[in-house]
């Protein structure tokens, strides 16, 4: 595949994602408004607190167009790998807003309803809220997976192993979010019933706790997969060992002593490779060998922006010449 259809692939990827997070947030905003309208009438600890989840969620989407905007920008003299990891930054912070803006009003809001009580107004503006919401974070959910599913066919892997794994983090924190929501929802209306049933604000404040909770899990799962990429993860091991088959195919290249690969993006990544050619080749031969090499690789995965060999003596020439042997 050419650098152009590498570009164009790369550009309608990002395109998606970015509708996918804008989406999300027109509907968190809405949303958000009308959960603190409906709090304050109903007097609901719970709907206060899915309105401070809508507004986490908001929040956390215009973090992760940031992230999708900057990590476009092209390589340059002083990021000459680009800025791929950008995006992984900013989306360490769009969980932070998650935890912070929801998850510890939740949790501070549930317990003060626990121990203080609170006085339950008319639930019926919270009923037609929720019931509005979860119309709108389903839409926002159904676009969410539809791209996750979409890329999960594209890699040829089961979409759970995708989910899991992929370097698409903005997708991946709108699916995790709006599920949550969608959750968080059914959690509220819980609260609004028992309390409606029972006369008791035991049961929004138990809500608020469990919303709370749930928000921290969310953070955590996409904090800690953030930090990951933010370290530096390598690609899959079957995707590595079909770079070192790709690379052993090419003529003049007898081992692959090395292989280092590292995910830059989701639709980007680097390998480098110490390799042992075979001792007769010439200069040329090597040259154009790196070069083949190399296309082979782009051909099997076009996310592979950068392609570094090393030419490298293999174990018995080390060994002749009384070096370290590769291990």
């Amino acid at each position: 595949m050419g650098q152009t259809e590498q570009t164009e692939e790369h550009e309608d990827g990002g395109g998606e994602s970015t509708f996918t997070v804008i989406v999300a947030a027109v509907a968190n905003l809405g949303i958000a408004l009308a959960k603190a309208v409906a709090g304050v009438i109903s007097g609901s600890s719970a709907m206060l607190s899915e309105a401070a989840h809508s507004v986490a969620d908001t929040v956390t989407e215009l973090l992760l167009l940031t992230a999708l905007k900057r990590s476009e920008k092209p390589a340059d003299e002083d990021h000459p790998l680009g800025y791929g990891p950008e995006r992984y930054i900013w989306a360490m912070l769009a969980a932070v807003a998650t935890f912070v803006g929801g998850a510890v009003f939740s949790l501070y809001d549930g317990i003060h309803t626990l121990v203080a009580g609170e006085d339950l107004g008319d639930p019926l503006v919270s009923y037609i809220v929720l019931a509005v919401a979860f119309v709108l974070e389903g839409y926002s959910l159904r676009t969410g997976l539809k791209q996750a599913r979409g890329e999960a066919a594209r890699f040829r892997a089961p979409f759970r192993v995708y989910f899991r794994r992929t370097p698409d983090t903005a997708v991946k924190a709108v699916v995790m979010e709006d599920s949550a929501a969608l959750v968080g929802l059914v959690l509220a209306a819980g609260g609004l019933l028992g309390g409606q049933l029972t006369g008791s604000g035991v049961w929004d404040g138990l809500a608020s706790l469990l919303i709370g909770l749930l928000l921290l899990f969310v953070a955590w799962v996409l904090g800690r997969s953030n930090a990951e990429f933010l370290i530096g993860r390598p690609l899959p091991k079957p995707m590595r060992d079909r770079i070192r088959a790709e690379l052993l195919a090419v003529e003049h290249i007898e081992a692959v002593l090395e292989l280092t690969t590292l995910v830059q993006g989701p639709r980007e990544a680097l390998v480098a490779a110490k390799v042992d050619f075979r001792d007769a080749s010439t200069a040329a031969q090597i040259e154009w060998a790196c070069e083949r090499a190399e296309e082979r690789l782009r051909e099997a995965f076009p996310g592979i922006g950068r392609v570094y060999l090393d030419p490298t003596p293999g174990y018995a020439q080390r060994r002749d010449e009384g070096l370290n042997p590769w291990p």
